[in-house]
């Protein structure tokens, strides 16, 4: 049989994701990866320690479909304790296994076959695949260099009667951009004039270094219409663990779990109790987290600027979005391919997030989560660019 026969057309445009591309050819060429956004390093050793005593005290078997209530009740202790917002841990928090369930869940539904999900280019790859899913259709609003702001009325004009929901990432991967709380108002704005839902992305909530990360359910109109998405993996760096979560209104909750019960059911017992503790760090834990963060941007930034990057510096996250236009070509995905024989380094070519190829085809990004030696080991690397005159 041949693959255009098993293959959902839905999803023939997505294929292998790049990320797994981009770390195959990493391993097979020795490179230092930078390209996919996984940190080097474990997290936090009380919140692993508490993952292994909850093995051994027996939390192996299949947690309650919701989560389990402490892992719930912390959630709502956060968005209070960060946010001011009260939530129900019973009914307005759901435990998923990571973002990207939570996310495919609220796409398949809130949305049905011919709606619309408006949402930002460059977007992370797996809100496409989630969109098709749902058998809905994504309208895209560029976010562009230098600081990634985008056209009120282009975004205004992308929301017609078909329009179901706006998927919004802040902080944005792979930008690095924080929305503004002007921006937020106006998102929110167009979305009580036109009764839509958002589902919201906020799994680098931690990890903003200019500005400030103000969820939009906080907006006026938006406690009642959106899904606020985020993990464990990024703020503790145990990305592997998949533990996520959603929090809504309970008919949108009740809504996404229905659709989650039949992805993975439930996910990751002892690993839920382990990030209920991490919840509950103090804020040393955080602000430290988010200044040695702060630091890797900076080193890896100023090292790209030295080679011959434009660099625009996030202000969130940890990913670095660079023009090649210096080094000759326009072409990010070539660059990115010939680079580990090049150079010994993996990035990411940021076109594969774009529906408008041309406004991503010279845009490359680099991670930042990594040791300082690893850094310091791609910056040397990264000479050869330069040494060999290209910059």
């Amino acid at each position: 049989m041949g693959t255009d026969r098993i293959l959902s057309s839905k999803l023939s445009e997505f294929g292998e994701t790049i990320f797994a591309e981009m770390s195959a050819l990493a391993t097979r060429t020795g490179a230092v990866n930078l390209g996919q956004g996984f940190p080097d390093t474990d997290g936090p050793a009380v919140v692993a320690e508490a993952a292994i005593d909850a093995i051994r005290a027996g939390h192996n078997q299949y947690p309650p479909g919701p989560g389990i209530a402490p892992l719930r009740q912390a959630v709502a202790r956060h968005q209070h304790r960060f946010y001011g917002i009260d939530v129900d841990p019973d009914t307005e928090v759901l435990i998923t296994a990571g973002a990207t369930e939570a996310l495919t869940a609220a796409m398949l539904s809130l949305c049905d076959d011919g709606d619309e999900v408006v949402t930002f280019e460059p977007w992370y790859d797996s809100y496409g695949a989630a969109i098709a899913m749902a058998g809905a259709t994504r309208k895209v609003v560029t976010l562009r260099p230098p600081d990634y702001g985008f056209e009120p009325e282009e975004l205004r004009a992308a929301i017609g009667p078909r329009t179901r929901l706006i998927l919004l990432n802040t902080p944005h991967n792979p930008t690095g951009k924080v929305f503004s709380a002007d921006e937020l108002a106006f998102i929110a704005e167009l979305c009580v004039e036109h009764d839509l839902f958002a589902v919201t992305d906020e799994v680098y909530e931690h990890l903003v270094f200019d500005g400030e990360h103000r969820p939009l359910c906080t907006f006026d109109g938006m406690a009642d219409r959106t899904v606020t998405i985020s993990s464990a993996g990024k703020t503790f760096s145990f990305t592997g663990w998949k533990i996520g979560w959603a929090c809504a209104p309970p008919p949108l909750l009740q809504a996404v779990r229905t659709a989650k019960q039949y992805l993975t059911y439930v996910n990751g017992a002892p690993f839920q109790h382990a990030i209920a503790v991490g919840l509950d760090l103090g804020d040393d834990y955080y602000d430290t987290f988010r200044a040695t963060l702060q630091q890797k941007r900076d080193r890896l930034a100023d090292g790209l600027e030295s080679v011959g990057f434009d660099v625009f510096r996030p202000a969130g996250t940890y990913f670095i979005t660079t023009d090649i236009r210096r080094f000759g070509t326009d072409d990010g995905r070539a660059f990115c391919l010939a680079l580990p024989e090049r150079c010994g380094v993996v990035a990411v070519p940021n076109v594969v997030f774009y529906d408008n190829k041309h406004e991503g085809r010279h845009l490359v990004r680099f991670t930042f989560c990594k040791q300082d030696s690893v850094l310091d080991e791609a910056i040397s690397r990264l000479g050869a660019l330069r040494s060999a005159g290209a910059a």
